[in-house]
């Protein structure tokens, strides 16, 4: 029932299936996303954007596959692209995505390091519903991590990470017991 996408190494692909939650099929904007690799039991593939016309092309595309696997909720794990409206229209208010801020501040891409230089004394982590906006849909958890003195973007980001490990998890099966 739940379908995953991701882009990089997939931490948090894994505290989802070490989780136990429905996972049913797994795809990436990346054929080589080391993500990938850890899965052995569950379909999995890569839309690479240069294999199609057009974003759009390429998300209906992912959209079609993870519908044909049974894919009823979509949660973003580490995955690094805008999702089209088309495919959010696929899956209406059923898209979640954990970022590593506490939203709405420090949207995009860059957020921790965002966060570092903008002076923060708390950074954190944030697990919302994906509207068309970026990072701008309705807020299901967050959870505060502090800056500390000396933290690097590295240093910062490793602990966000092991709340987004916890906290994805459990925002999932809580939207997933709601529905």
């Amino acid at each position: 029932m739940i379908g995953v996408l991701v882009s990089g190494t997939g931490t948090n692909l894994q505290a989802l299936i070490e989780a136990k939650l429905p996972v049913r099929a797994v795809a990436s904007n990346k054929q080589s996303a080391p993500a990938l690799a850890r899965i052995r039991d569950l379909p999995t593939a890569s839309f690479e954007l240069r294999d199609f016309e057009s974003r759009e092309q390429r998300d209906a595309a992912m959209g079609e596959w993870l519908l044909a696997q049974g894919v009823e909720v979509v949660v973003l794990a580490g995955y690094m692209h805008i999702l089209t409206p088309g495919f959010l229209a696929l899956f209406p208010q059923r898209v979640l995505n954990v970022h590593p801020s506490l939203l709405p501040g420090f949207p995009g891409a860059h957020a921790v390091a965002d966060q570092l230089a903008a002076g923060v004394r708390e950074a954190g982590a944030t697990v919302h519903v994906v509207d068309e906006g970026v990072d701008s849909g309705p807020i299901l958890l967050q959870e505060r991590v502090p800056v500390l003195p000396g933290d690097t973007e590295d240093s910062l980001h490793a602990r966000i990470k092991e709340v987004e490990h916890r906290l994805l998890p459990l925002a999932v099966e809580e939207f997933l017991c709601a529905r």
